[in-house]
């Protein structure tokens, strides 16, 4: 008889597995994510400065009025790290206030790197104690997917996730991610980020980044994402085109395990935390529907 699955249990600080906490949440609040992506322009649009001082209100302000509605929020760490330290503390003060409040934090870092350094930011994204430590981090495999491993050991010991760039949206993506056709670079990455999450019953903590723009790439490359057995982080929903009836489309059977995401289709309706969370409303009730 085949191996039976085993259960996602707690790591040994006793958190509950990314996967399984994400799995509640999107039940619970349904399936998206905020991204919290402080460009310049919306900073304006907020009536705010270009400064710490603007990205510290716009910052908290998404998350007091998106939080209790999103199942992940998602900032943009590059829009923090342009603002030089005093950004950096502002993301740490973010990260630090979502996880008081038991808000899925997903930092969108995309970090990939080897050995030593890639062990370095796992450090900083996933180790209890770390003042940027989120409960998932994007990475990206593109020095070989195992040059990951410091941080897939490092979320698995920690209770935490990773989301992994497979088949993203932007237009130089299929340049890398498509070569090879039916045994395409992003097809080995579905398969390896399979092979993590294998022989847990419940949701795995190693999810992908396939941008909700990506139309039929998957057919075209023969990605079958039904072995995935974790979530998928779909970026794209809303300013950047894609809805919900495209990531139906798209995703097919997976669909319940993506986790939509949307930031400036939401973020412009700020500064006023009511019509946030009116933009916040109107896409989940168009994902669930």
């Amino acid at each position: 008889m085949p191996e039976q699955a085993k259960p996602a249990e707690p790591a040994a600080n006793g958190r509950e597995p990314f996967g399984v906490r994400l799995a509640t949440a999107m039940a619970a609040q349904g399936p998206l994510c905020v991204g919290i992506d402080p460009h310049p322009a919306l900073l304006t649009g907020w009536g705010l400065q270009d400064d710490a001082a603007g990205l510290r209100r716009f910052s908290l302000s998404v998350l007091e009025a998106v939080g209790p509605l999103a199942a992940a929020v998602k900032p943009q760490v590059a829009l923090y790290e342009r603002h030089g330290s005093a950004g950096i503390a502002v993301l740490e003060e973010l990260l630090a206030e979502a996880a008081a409040t038991g808000i899925l934090s997903i930092a969108d870092a995309k970090r990939g790197d080897i050995g030593s350094t890639m062990s370095a930011y796992a450090d900083a994204w996933l180790r209890d104690g770390s003042a940027l430590a989120a409960d998932a981090v994007t990475l990206s495999p593109y020095l070989g997917f195992e040059s990951l491993r410091p941080a897939l050991d490092q979320a698995a010991t920690q209770g935490r996730g990773v989301f992994v760039l497979a088949l993203t949206s932007n237009p130089e993506g299929p340049s890398v991610q498509h070569v090879g056709g039916r045994d395409s670079v992003a097809r080995r990455i579905v398969a390896a980020a399979a092979a993590e999450n294998a022989g847990i019953a419940g949701p795995g903590s190693v999810g992908l980044v396939m941008g909700a723009t990506v139309g039929s790439a998957l057919t075209e490359l023969g990605i079958e994402l039904g072995t995935l057995n974790g979530p998928i982080l779909a970026p794209g929903l809303g300013a950047q085109g894609a809805t919900a009836a495209d990531m139906r489309r798209t995703f097919g059977a997976a669909y319940p395990r993506v986790l939509g995401t949307s930031s400036r289709g939401i973020l412009t309706a700020g500064p006023d935390l009511a019509a946030l969370r009116q933009a916040t409303q109107r896409t989940l009730d168009t994902l669930r529907a």
